[in-house]
């Protein structure tokens, strides 16, 4: 019986090591390599520089608060924008916490835009807590906000934002999209027009 037990264990323990190491790091260090190799900038992060200082990242969501900015989406990544705690909520449709989030935060929009309909995405997650994006109509929605704050012509800000759009991929993967980072950056390089 020992004997079988034993016979038994020898072909397991060698398949787990095997395994282990065939997936386990072999794997993974070849796809490391491969991404290093051919797409350098986008396997360690998309990350922008300026001036020789990292400001950002053009695939993972940073927190936009100001009002001189787009504002981002809400996050529930750990304390908002938190790479080490990606994820969602996990609150359902029927979660007094989520329903009270989101109506404090419709709420404090209708205040500061009465009048105006809240796109979906300027109160509500993405998944991952970490999306870059929001629709147009979440950038159109701020263009108001933003021209008066800055002094720009709300025109120039919109036709800004509308320059911003990421159609879906090849024409109909995904919806259309603003990389938040990239219209905040562009939004910095717009200046306002003298009086004429």
């Amino acid at each position: 019986m020992n004997k079988d037990i034993l016979s038994s264990l020898r072909p397991a323990l060698v398949m787990t090591l095997l395994f282990a190491l065939l997936l386990g790091l072999a794997y993974p260090l070849a796809l490391t390599g491969l991404g290093q190799l051919l797409f350098p900038r986008q396997a360690n992060g998309s990350l922008v520089s300026e001036g020789g200082r990292v400001v950002g990242s053009t695939v993972a969501g940073q927190a936009f608060t100001s009002e001189r900015y787009f504002n981002s989406r809400p996050s529930a990544a750990g304390s908002g924008y938190d790479g080490l705690a990606s994820s969602g909520s996990n609150l359902g449709p029927t979660s007094k916490a989520l329903v009270d989030r989101v109506a404090g935060q419709v709420e404090s929009l209708r205040r500061a835009e009465p009048g105006k309909a809240i796109p979906a995405d300027l109160v509500t997650a993405s998944a991952s807590g970490l999306d870059p994006h929001i629709s147009p109509e979440a950038a159109r929605y701020q263009v108001d906000r933003i021209a008066r704050v800055r002094n720009l012509s709300p025109a120039d800000v919109r036709a800004l934002v509308d320059s911003t759009v990421e159609q879906p991929l090849l024409g109909f993967f995904g919806e259309p999209r603003v990389n938040l980072f990239e219209l905040n950056r562009r939004l910095d390089a717009l200046r306002a027009k003298p009086a004429a």
